[in-house]
């Protein structure tokens, strides 16, 4: 995890934002991707001596994102990009982020944590219980879809709460979503025309 150190305008009508980290800078270069609460982002600055780095967010990332509700001081998921030497532990998130959705629940059970998320419906067809989503950048696995609610929860273990933002947010606070890209494309493709949808006989 990170922090944010300042939030400043850029002259687009955007943001700039550095980031206090001390894990991820290592061989960075400007130019670089990294990923802001699960938000594709691009390195602008740098300070390996003083651990931060500059990214910018684009009038559009604010609209989409809820990067826009970061203070001084929030602390951020960051990610740098994909080496194709490491183990794949989750699913493919590219920080491309579909929306954002509310925390409308959280409650424990033992050391672990329930987390509900209210989200779009434009969002929640592309959900599906035990299927993969991403929740600030963090790969997690649904558990349960409540459609009539226009709800989704997953689960958090203890190691997994020590590592990401999700348990530092309280209920009614947003969250970046980013849905399992699998799902896009095979709406894609069967309501294009390309694949012929399978009929029941």
């Amino acid at each position: 995890m990170g922090r944010v150190q300042h939030l400043g305008s850029a002259t687009d009508g955007g943001f700039t934002m550095k980031i206090l980290s001390k894990t991820v800078l290592e061989d960075v270069n400007l130019g670089d991707s990294i990923a802001v609460n699960g938000t594709c982002l691009t390195v602008t600055d740098f300070d390996t001596k003083s651990a931060e780095f500059t990214v910018g967010l684009s009038p559009e990332t604010l609209r989409k994102t809820s990067l826009v509700e970061l203070e001084p001081g929030s602390p951020v998921n960051l990610e740098r990009a994909l080496k194709p030497s490491t183990r794949m532990g989750g699913h493919f998130v590219q920080g491309h982020v579909d929306g954002t959705g509310e925390i409308v629940g959280k409650e424990r059970e033992g050391d672990s944590l329930w987390v509900t998320v209210k989200a779009a419906p434009e969002l929640l067809r592309y959900i599906v219980p035990k299927g993969f989503i991403a929740v600030d950048g963090t790969s997690l696995t649904v558990v349960k879809v409540f459609d009539e609610e226009g709800c989704f929860n997953f689960m958090l273990v203890d190691y997994t709460q020590q590592k990401v933002v999700i348990p530092l947010k309280e209920i009614g606070q947003k969250v970046n979503l980013e849905v399992d890209i699998l799902g896009k494309y095979v709406e894609r493709l069967l309501s294009s025309g390309f694949v012929n949808p399978i009929k029941s006989s």
